[in-house]
Formats: structure tokens, sequence, C-alpha cells
């Protein structure tokens, strides 16, 4: 499965790469909402782990640019976020997230999330 993780810190990034890497998936990345909608027209992810506060576009716009454009709307996207904020999660909902996760990010908690995207991925895939 390839996963696009649009993320802006380098350690948050590099934790992501060894979890999904050692699930045998692909992880490509973009530090910026433009750069992920272009990376994403070129190379279609099977899921987007979205960093809700990064430069320029914020996660939420991107996502919203992602949920617009036909080639992409299908893509789930699950929203990271250092916010605690009451109804952050029911913001990234709002804007077309498929799921949310509060930062700092469990292994465990990551590995079934993206474990239960690359199931409903292959069932899609399946004739």
């Amino acid at each position: 499965m390839l996963i696009l993780y649009v993320e802006d810190n380098f350690e948050n990034k590099l934790f992501v790469r060894r979890v999904i890497e050692s699930m045998g998936h692909e992880m490509i990345e973009a530090e910026t909402g433009l750069d992920s909608l272009v990376l994403a027209a070129e190379r279609v992810p099977d899921l987007v782990l979205m960093d809700v506060n990064i430069p320029g576009m914020d996660g939420l716009e991107t996502t919203a640019k992602f949920k617009q454009n036909p080639r992409l709307a299908h893509i789930p996207i699950i929203a990271l976020t250092a916010n605690a904020m009451k109804g952050d999660k029911e913001r990234c909902l709002a804007a077309g997230c498929n799921g949310y996760m509060q930062k700092p990010v469990g292994v465990s908690d990551l590995r079934r999330e993206i474990e239960h995207y690359a199931k409903l991925a292959s069932a899609k895939n399946k004739p």
C-alpha cells in the first residue's frame, strides 16, 4: 500500500516511516499542502496521513482540496494533530477526514489505523 504522509516535522516523519515500512508499506512524503496535492496527483496514494498544522495551506484546507479533486476524492485521509481542543475531531471530520489521531501517536494505534485502511484497500482491489 502506498501511504502519503503530509508533515513538516523531521522526527515525526522518521517515526511514521519506520512504522509504515515495518508493516511492508511504502511511504511518500510532502511538507506542505500544495506539495501533497501535486505528489498525490503524480502517484495516487491508497491512504493519506495529514498533519493538521502544516505550513501554508493547513491540513484541513488541504483535505478539502483532496475531496474536491475527482482523482483524489476517494482516498481516505487520517488527520494527525497535536491539538487537543474541544471540537477538533469534529472539525477534521467535517473537512473530509475519515479518521482522527491525536499526537503523540502510539505505535500500536498507528499500526491499527494503517491496517484497517490496508484491509479496505485490499478488499476494494479484489475482483
